[in-house]
């Protein structure tokens, strides 16, 4: 199955690699449909072999950084759409996040590829890389009001802020948040992150209809959601 799966790596170099992520590494790396992506060669490999992961992967290693993501970006595209698993990891963090790999996430969503991430344990800064809306400048606007007025007014507020915007909201509420949306006919693109990092994690990109028809039937889901930059 075709997907971009990003790994957040420890930010301090001598601590493990989180559980989830180095089994399905572990799993995974030597498949022939199997790519991995690091930011550079040497810290890759050094991290790589510390964490016990096979040697003869590293051969695989594709460089994806600020140097070279504009040159091999079609490329990767055109290997997820033939059905490749491409894992991305930065030198340390969170990919996408702040880091290469921003516009590479984007593309995917514009071509209806999946995209997810090995457990992190911030949701909000996840959200923000699996949406791949650029965020050089974003705003988290927290939980919205309750009541009316004050509900309607405060989301036509915050929509007319240019930048990605990070919203909340309990999670019997999200379908009256995402039809809210549609009522007030919003041209901007939505990005919903529920449950993530969980096995019943569901994540979609597209308009306020659209993403409204895709949840169905869920009525109550832990989510953040982003509104993507005006263009």
């Amino acid at each position: 199955m075709s997907e971009l799966i990003l790994v957040p790596t420890p930010i301090q170099e001598d601590l493990p690699l989180e559980s989830v992520a180095l089994s399905r590494l572990m799993e995974d790396c030597l498949k022939p449909n199997v790519i991995i992506m690091v930011e550079e060669h040497k810290i890759g490999r050094q991290r790589w072999l510390k964490w016990g992961l096979p040697r003869e992967a590293i051969e695989k290693f594709i460089l994806f950084n600020e140097h070279t993501q504009e040159k091999i970006q079609s490329e990767i595209i055109k290997e997820l759409s033939n059905g490749k698993r491409i894992y991305l990891l930065s030198d340390c963090g969170l990919p996408a996040f702040c880091d290469p790999g921003q516009r590479l996430v984007d593309a995917c969503h514009k071509k209806r590829i999946k995209v997810t991430a090995t457990p992190y344990p911030n949701s909000i800064s996840l959200a923000v890389a699996l949406s791949g809306f650029s965020h050089a400048s974003f705003v988290f606007c927290g939980f919205i009001p309750v009541k009316e007025p004050e509900r309607g007014e405060w989301i036509k507020k915050e929509l007319k802020r240019p930048e990605t915007l990070i919203w909340m909201d309990t999670p019997y509420r999200l379908k009256k948040l995402l039809a809210d949306l549609v009522k007030v006919n919003t041209d901007r693109d939505i990005f919903l992150g529920c449950d993530l990092g969980s096995k019943e994690e569901f994540l979609i990109r597209g308009s306020a209809t659209s993403v409204l028809k895709a949840i169905g039937d869920q009525e109550k889901r832990e989510f953040v959601m982003l509104i993507g930059p005006r263009n």
